[in-house]
């Protein structure tokens, strides 16, 4: 299991994430705390967020040697040996508008942003990443990325792609905690469309043939489908990302006495691996590491 953290600015912050409950917003100092607790916990790794003190039109922070996600992963570094470091590579948290690379004309410059991507995973990498994951589907970013790295002297970064995510209307608590609400329009021009599935397996043959070490469905229970046909065809390890929407629906219903939280937890869970994912992607998993 890896862990999602959203890690911003300040000392000593630890800020419930309104439309998710049970998670918070951590400065550096705090995002430490964290993983030495999922690094004595056996967690398989943590999934870094960057909330930046600012916000533009390029995105610039995810780029800066010195950014947050750069700042933090030197300082969880200095405290832990044993946990994997992932790193989410993406400019939506980071820009002014909220889309997940640079506009022209009102729309998302493909090969502009796979370069961003490209220079923001290999900062990743120098500031101490195990694993940078790009999540923002624009075409060739994984070739792009892999490229930079190798270039750059990390050959041995592994690469987690995220290849077949749909265009959800699962994100919106996500979205909130990371201030990155499109300011126009939407994400269905680079991500998928939820009917289509041939589509998803042609993106995540792609992403392998461009050095994806690992391929995701995202989210995961509305396309246990994906996983299934996914895990059949391709020998690849399989990730899925149960997402901010399934954790938050998940937590209103128990609050309203619904559903038993628990068992609904490991039930969501266990159809994930149940449909072939290899590595879950839960803000559930601090708390089942205590208790698994």
């Amino acid at each position: 299991m890896l862990y999602p953290i959203f890690i911003g600015p300040g000392e000593g912050v630890r800020k419930e994430i309104s439309s998710m409950p049970g998670q918070f917003t951590l400065s550096i100092d705090r995002a430490v705390e964290v993983a030495r607790e999922a690094e004595s916990l056996g967690l398989g790794g943590i999934l870094l967020f960057g909330l930046p003190p600012h916000k533009d039109e390029t995105g610039s922070d995810a780029i800066d040697e010195s950014g947050i996600i750069q700042n933090a992963l030197r300082a969880i570094r200095q405290n832990v040996t044993d946990l994997v470091l992932v790193t989410d590579v993406c400019l939506c948290e980071y820009t002014s508008h909220g889309h997940c690379g640079v506009i022209k004309h009102r729309d998302v410059d493909n090969d502009a942003t796979a370069k961003l991507l490209a220079e923001s995973a290999v900062s990743h990498a120098r500031a101490g990443a195990d694993m940078v994951a790009p999540s923002d589907m624009m075409d060739g970013r994984v070739a792009a990325i892999r490229g930079a790295l190798d270039r750059e002297g990390f050959p041995n970064t592994p690469i987690m792609a995220y290849s077949a995510k749909y265009a959800s209307a699962c994100y919106g608590p996500f979205r909130t905690a990371a201030d990155c609400v499109p300011q126009f329009g939407d994400r269905r021009s680079y991500q998928m469309d939820p009917p289509n599935v041939r589509e998803a397996m042609r993106e995540i043959a792609l992403d392998i043939q461009e050095g994806a070490d690992i391929v995701m469905v995202k989210p995961a229970m509305p396309y246990l489908d994906i996983i299934a046909r996914a895990r059949r065809l391709y020998q690849a390890p399989i990730a899925a990302y149960q997402v901010s929407g399934e954790y938050s629906m998940i937590e209103a219903a128990a609050k309203s006495g619904w559903i038993e939280r628990d068992r609904i937890v490991m039930e969501t869970l266990t159809a994930i691996k149940r449909a072939g994912a290899d590595i879950l992607i839960t803000y559930y998993a601090l708390e089942l590491a205590k208790t698994l």
